[in-house]
């Protein structure tokens, strides 16, 4: 049976490690264990950081809504109420905008709400 010569493979699989460490400090970008190491934790904080950017935006959204309602003088919660049962069919990312970008437009959703 004929001997099987991996040189080539092992070498192309160390690279990637390395390709994706770029950036990073120390001996983490180009050691490839400490490599392999940091990219366990930098992956798993990644994909908990895609999760966790959704709920830090709503939350932006939220803010900004409820500021800009305050200023009609009604509260987030009863414009989110009025608009439910006014069947307005806008999310938070929309209503954020509207806010920052153009508030007569806003005024007039709110006038909706109450």
């Amino acid at each position: 049976m004929p001997r099987v010569k991996r040189g080539v493979n092992a070498h192309k699989r160390r690279e990637k490690t390395l390709k994706y460490t770029k950036g990073f400090r120390w001996g983490r970008k180009s050691k490839e264990r400490a490599a392999k190491e940091a990219l366990l934790h930098a992956w798993t904080h990644a994909f908990r950081g895609r999760k966790e950017k959704k709920r830090v935006f709503r939350a932006l959204w939220n803010v900004r809504i409820n500021a800009a309602v305050r200023e009609e003088g009604l509260s987030y919660s009863k414009l989110i109420a009025g608009l439910r049962k006014k069947n307005v069919k806008l999310d938070r990312k929309v209503l954020s905008e509207i806010a920052s970008q153009s508030p007569a437009a806003f005024k007039k959703i709110v006038a909706l709400a109450k």
